[in-house]
């Protein structure tokens, strides 16, 4: 078979051990032929591709980011997108399709699959949002680069006693807010999935600061104070719908400081949490999923998405991992709350 591979959507630490993983199996064990889709759905979309045998995919398991390149093209906002795709994919030759992604991107998929394209999805996602499967790779990387960037915090935050506040990715789902402030010991931590009272915040500072020791809050950008929006950097939307989000943590900030009448400061990790080189649980991950999906194209078993169930690789229909969002559950965030503002 010749088989396309793409990374669409945001970069994630784990998308070159992907790759490599389906291209070594896939021509070492199944002797399969590979053509990599450069920048997400763009490549079948315009038929930019770039070789991909075994010779391209040495050195990369340690690599952030992806080789092929990535973007968040939809093909369905484009008039004639999937007639487009389908053609290309036959003027390639390629038989089947290997989509690496998270939301938008198995989304599309999961489209394409219902129209009579082959794809088999790997889920990727640093945000772990995915339905049906316990994790994505790029999650572990991300929350141990927030959680390393909040133990150097606490020491400055003492040492000028100021209120931090840590703004991490997170627009529906905080799950990285919740995993990187348990684990840091951060004295606050505000979700997407809960609506927060900033007036609350300030007494779980105020609290901090009685203990004489300083306050680090962690906040996922898609986080919303009761008495106001969701904050945006501006309005424009993206293929997929979405706001560019980032402004919170300032907010936050500004608000604390005015309140409790402590200094107040704002770092904001963005794409920090998304670049470098990947740990060895995502590393570990990505590689199992991409020797789980090349079974799957090699089988013929489409329309189906790599999930982990425990400690299996498991496939799950693409619909199943895209229906719906993974959200943190408000059991999970209760447990958190026991170490807010002590």
């Amino acid at each position: 078979m010749r088989i396309g591979v793409l990374t669409g959507g945001g970069d994630c630490p784990g998308l070159n051990a992907v790759i490599r993983a389906v291209v070594r199996k896939g021509v070492a064990t199944y002797g399969h032929e590979f053509v990599g889709f450069r920048d997400g759905w763009k490549g079948p979309l315009e038929g930019l591709t770039k070789p991909l045998g075994i010779a391209e995919v040495r050195g990369i398991l340690p690599r952030g980011g992806t080789i092929l390149g990535s973007s968040r093209t939809n093909p369905f906002k484009i008039d004639g997108g999937v007639e487009r795709i389908k053609a290309n994919l036959a003027e390639q030759g390629v038989d089947a399709l290997v989509a690496i992604g998270g939301e938008d991107t198995l989304g599309v998929a999961t489209q394409l699959t219902d129209l009579g394209v082959k794809v088999v999805g790997v889920p990727k996602t640093i945000d772990n949002d995915l339905n049906a499967t316990d994790y994505t790779f790029g999650f572990d990387t991300a929350v141990n680069i927030a959680m390393e960037a909040i133990d150097r915090l606490h020491t400055t935050a003492e040492s000028h006693h100021r209120t931090l506040v840590v703004e991490v990715m997170g627009r529906h789902a905080g799950w990285i807010a919740l995993h990187a402030g348990l684990a840091g010991g951060a004295n606050v931590i505000l979700l997407p999935e809960r609506k927060f009272d900033v007036e609350q915040v300030a007494t779980y500072v105020t609290k901090r600061f009685q203990v004489e020791y300083a306050p680090i809050v962690v906040v996922a950008e898609g986080a919303e104070p009761l008495e106001g929006q969701m904050v945006t950097q501006n309005k424009e939307l993206d293929a997929f719908g979405h706001v560019r989000l980032g402004g919170i943590g300032q907010w936050l900030a500004e608000t604390l400081e005015e309140k409790t009448g402590k200094e107040a400061r704002t770092v904001v990790l963005g794409h920090i949490q998304r670049g470098g080189t990947p740990t060895a649980f995502d590393r570990v991950l990505a590689t199992r999923f991409g020797l789980q999906a090349i079974d799957a194209v090699n089988e013929g078993d489409f329309g189906k998405m790599m999930a982990l169930r425990g400690t299996d690789i498991v496939r799950v229909p693409l619909a199943d991992g895209t229906a719906e969002l993974k959200t943190v559950p408000l059991e999970r965030y209760e447990e958190a709350e026991v170490f807010f503002g002590s």
